[in-house]
Formats: C-alpha cells, sequence, structure tokens
C-alpha cells in the first residue's frame, strides 16, 4: 500500500509541500487543489508529484448533488463533473464523493436518505457526472457512510450494478461502514466480507478508527489511529493482498502536529506494509 494522509500540511510552494509528505512517509496524497485553481497552478502540484513518487489518491468532491434544493443539486452536480475531469487530468485514482442527504445538511442523517426515489436519484446522477465528465484516466467513486448509500458492501454492488459505467469503481472506507454492534464486535470478520465482495473495484481506501463509548444508548465515535479498536493492521493486510500500489489515506485530524504525530503512529504499527 501506499500511505497518505488528507492534509496539504503547512506549506508556500509545490516544491515544499512534495518534500514535507516524502518527510513525513507519504507515497500518496489526496490533492490539495480544486477545479477553481489556474491550470498553471494545478501543473505545479502535479509535477511536483510526479517528480517525487507521490501517488495522487483522490481528488476530494464532498458536494451533495441530490440536494432537495434544485438550484443547489444543478451546482452540486457540476462541480462534481468538473472535479472528475480535474482527476482525469491528474490521471488520478479516482475522485471521491459521498452520495448526498435529503435534508439540511448535505452529509447529514434522514430518513429520506433510505428510499427507494433517493436510491435512484443516485444512481442517475452517478451516471450524469460520469457521462458528463467523459474519463478516461480515473474514476468516479463513493464513500460508503453510515447514514447514507452505500452502508456495506452489498449495497455498493447493488450501486456498481445499476450505475452501469465502466469509470464508476469503490472508494473503500471501512471505518464509516462500522454502524452497528455486528459490525463493531466482528469487524475482522466484516472487513473480509468487503474485500471479498468488492476485491479490484476498490481505488483508494481511507484509515482511521472507532472506539464504542461506555454510555447509554449505543454510541461510536470517530478517532485517531490507536485510540479505538478496529482491527487496522488487518485491514491493511487485506488491503495490500489487493494492491500493493493501494492509496491508504489518513484523514479527519485537525492539525499538523496531529496528522505527524499519527502518521508516525501507523508508520510502527505498519512497518513491513507499507
Amino acid at each position: 500500500m501506499r500511505l497518505g494522509t488528507s492534509s496539504p500540511l503547512s506549506h508556500r510552494t509545490a516544491k515544499e509541500w512534495a518534500e514535507n509528505q516524502i518527510k513525513l512517509g507519504c507515497r500518496a496524497v489526496v490533492f490539495p487543489l480544486d477545479c477553481t485553481a489556474s491550470r498553471e497552478l494545478i501543473d505545479e502540484y502535479k509535477n511536483a508529484a510526479e517528480e517525487n513518487d507521490i501517488l495522487i489518491a483522490e481528488v476530494g468532491i464532498w458536494r451533495n448533488p441530490v440536494s432537495l434544493n434544485p438550484e443547489e443539486a444543478k451546482k452540486n452536480t457540476d462541480y462534481c463533473v468538473e472535479q472528475l475531469k480535474l482527476a482525469d487530468y491528474l490521471h488520478a485514482r479516482c475522485a471521491v464523493n459521498v452520495a448526498g442527504s435529503r435534508g439540511e445538511r448535505w452529509d447529514g442523517h434522514y430518513k429520506a436518505n433510505f428510499s427507494k426515489e433517493t436510491w435512484n436519484k443516485i444512481v442517475d446522477k452517478t451516471r450524469e457526472i460520469i457521462d458528463r465528465a467523459e474519463i478516461e484516466n480515473t474514476f468516479f467513486s463513493l464513500e460508503p457512510m453510515p447514514w447514507m448509500y452505500p452502508t456495506g458492501p452489498e449495497e455498493y454492488l447493488k450501486l456498481i450494478e445499476e450505475v452501469d459505467r465502466e469509470r464508476f469503481a469503490v472508494h473503500l472506507d471501512g471505518i464509516n461502514m462500522i454502524n452497528s454492534a455486528e459490525r463493531y464486535f466482528n469487524a475482522e470478520e466484516f472487513l473480509d466480507k468487503c474485500f471479498d465482495l468488492l476485491k479490484d473495484k476498490i481505488r483508494s481506501c481511507h484509515v482511521k478508527d472507532v472506539h464504542l463509548k461506555e454510555e447509554y444508548t449505543f454510541q461510536l465515535e470517530e478517532c485517531a489511529p490507536g485510540l479505538g479498536e478496529f482491527p487496522i493492521l488487518h485491514y491493511v493486510k487485506r488491503i495490500n493482498a489487493i494492491d500493493r500500489d493501494m492509496p491508504v489515506i489518513l484523514e479527519h485530524l485537525n492539525t499538523d502536529e496531529d496528522y505527524i504525530k499519527y502518521m508516525n503512529y501507523l508508520k510502527e504499527l505498519l512497518a513491513g506494509e507499507y
């Protein structure tokens, strides 16, 4: 695997950005610019990554294309298309988004997220985004979430079948899919199912941790690696069995210091695996 982080770390130039990533031990990155940046600046970062053998794992999107507000949905869909085009230009492993929510918060938890109507909208929007972008060098993917489709590997396979586009693939966040007692206490078995079903359709992965709180009712909280109970080493071994160049991206920390601290933890934990 190629370990990396979602943080660009503090830097002033593309050259310094790449040097900082290499110094930290990153061999994969989330691209730090979006489609609104100038082509000249995009090329500076693209070239810096190539010159340092840093794989561009993901171009993030993080917009809600199935928003209840039609104007917002259109604007967000247009942004999805442009970000996917950027990922194609960069030859990134994937552009990644979430499916979107049917409520006020763009990534929020709502009953309507699980309606048949929402499922059909996700399928239609995914097709539209891929068709409009006309990509050849990357893939569009949806990050699994605890409270919106896809919440597990079976749903992801069904989405792939119904979307029916060659350039639709899997972004795997094993931690996001730990949303029940069964999956929490049987995480290794659940991960085995994910990798057995999704296999070479996976383009990129996220890593962090999850902790079960003692308070009632059943409460899971996302946390930094080593502060929870998720079987990170088993996760990575299954990733490596599929693709030794798979990007595994550490995310959702607050400061450069935290990224450095927990990246060093992962390097020690995964010695020989990355």
